[in-house]
This record gives structure tokens, sequence and C-alpha cells, in this order.
């Protein structure tokens, strides 16, 4: 059973992910919570017995997951109560409707979760009316109703002018950051290993995980040997990151980032995507300056 669940785990992983980080606005914290639920769902397997729907038990315990973690952070409302979305006519809208599968992370913040869960499902997973109800625990009639009121919300947002803004770090993480990127461009890995917190935690995403500076020291031999990656510093989703581009690929498009979170002047805490490039997909990045990549 167990070599089962990583092989089903291997491959909806992406698609967990997507999920997460829409109901969440980040990707950082989409990957946290699916890797607290894939830690949920191992626990379970042993006392659930056969699951006739593998993939639905998983969405529904990602699912829940991720309004536990929202409820904690105050980061947005709360599911709507079924009866009160039962008894609102819901607008007329064709019942496919794929022009939120282009929307940013930021932007499905902006709905109710109910409202955010259901067009993530249906529009950008493909999922249908009566999966996700299953998934939010809402009956059809609600899931529909927060379906069709999602996507004219959607559809509200993307009128908009856009937001051009550029995100903010502070002076001093600014120059942290730079210093951190900055190592990686000129190869002095002494001076990035130099920033670690004592405690620092590693997550290589999709392949390990390490904490404490004598055991997250090792992770930098790869990067100080390979030639391929170029390195520009960067905001995703609001944080501080490294932006790494494939040089045999592009110089222009990312393949992927690396985001960091400083206290202080110490490094404390590293999600890398190396190994989990689908979280690219709707984030909303920013380099700092466009003259620092390193060509």
């Amino acid at each position: 059973m167990t070599d089962q669940f990583e092989q089903l785990v291997g491959e909806l992983r992406p698609k967990l992910h997507r999920y997460c980080a829409r109901m969440t606005g980040s990707a950082v914290d989409g990957e946290d919570i699916v890797q607290d639920a894939l830690m949920k769902a191992l626990t379970a397997l042993p006392s659930v017995g056969v699951i006739d729907n593998p993939e639905g038990w998983l969405f529904r315990i990602a699912h829940n997951t991720a309004l536990d973690f929202l409820r904690h952070r105050a980061r947005g409302p709360m599911m709507e109560h079924d009866e009160a979305l039962d008894s609102i006519a819901a607008p007329d809208s064709p019942d496919l409707d794929h022009e939120s599968a282009t929307m940013s992370l930021r932007t499905f913040m902006r709905l109710p979760a109910l409202q955010r869960s259901a067009v993530i499902l249906k529009d950008v997973l493909g999922h249908s009316l009566e999966e996700v109800a299953s998934i939010t625990g809402a009956s059809e009639a609600a899931a529909k109703s927060a379906l069709q009121r999602g996507r004219l919300r959607l559809r509200e947002f993307a009128k908009e002018p856009a937001d051009v803004s550029m995100p903010m770090l502070s002076d001093g993480m600014r120059a942290r950051l730079t210093a951190y990127v900055e190592g990686f461009k000129i190869g002095d890995f002494g001076t990035v290993r130099a920033m670690l917190a004592d405690d620092v935690k590693l997550d290589l995403v999709a392949k390990l995980r390490k904490q404490g500076r004598s055991e997250v020291r090792e992770y930098y031999a790869a990067y100080a040997a390979a030639k391929q990656w170029a390195f520009a510093a960067g905001v995703v989703d609001g944080q501080a990151a490294m932006i790494v581009y494939d040089r045999g690929v592009s110089l222009e498009t990312p393949a992927y980032f690396v985001a960091l979170d400083f206290d202080g002047d110490r490094l404390v805490s590293i999600h890398d995507f190396l190994y989990a490039r689908y979280a690219m997909d709707g984030i909303d990045l920013s380099l700092l300056n466009l003259a620092q990549r390193s060509q």
C-alpha cells in the first residue's frame, strides 16, 4: 500500500501544489501545506482501509489543511455556509471557463475560500462539480454557486488596471539578499555559508529536508560545482528569493527559484524548488535589478 501511495503522490504532487498555492496565495506556503497534508495522509493510511477515490481523498486532506492554515493566519475569509449559498440564485455562466487558469496566485486570494476552491478545482485542475463538492464538503448546489460567482469575480478582476507596483523589501533585506545571490554568482560559498543561522532549515522540495548549519552547509557543494546556472535577486509572492536561470535553456525565462527567509543577518529557512519547477506556475515574480543577473 505504501508503494502505491508513493506512486500516487509522485503523480499528484504538482496538482496538489497548484491547488494549495492558489488557496494560500504563495508557492512556498502551498508547498508547506502539501507536505503537511501528505504526512497526515501517510499517518492515516493504515487505518482507512480501501480508498475508493485516492485522488479525491488526498485533495480533501489538502483542502482541509489549507483551510486550517488560513484560519491560523487569518489571511482570508472562510468557507461560506452551505445554506446561505443554496439560497442564492447563481447567475448564468458557461459550464467551462478556463480564464482562471492564467490568474496569478495573488488574484485568487481576493476570492472567498469556497469560491477560490471551486474555481481552482474545476477550472484549473479539471475536477467535476461532484468532485468539488466532495473535496470541499459543500453541497453540489453550493459548489456550483461558488464556482459561478468566483468566475464572475475573476472576470471583474481581469478588467482592472494591472498592478505594476514592485514588491518592496527593506533596505536591510535587499542588502542581505543581494549579498547571498552575489555569493552564488562569484562562487564565494564561504561567505554564503557564513550567513546561515545555527538552526537553519533547508527544504530541497520533493527531494530532501535538512536542518542545522553543519547539515545544510553540504547543500552548497552541488551549486559550487555546477556551471549551468545563472542567478538574480528577486521577490516571489512577496518573499525574498534567488531566481535561477538555466544557461542552456534561457537567460530570460527563469527555470526555478529559491525562497529565502532571514532573521536579522542570518538565513533561517531555504525553500529550493530545483526539483519542483511546477511551483513557477502562477507566481508573482519581480527582479530587484534587471542588471543583476549573472551572464
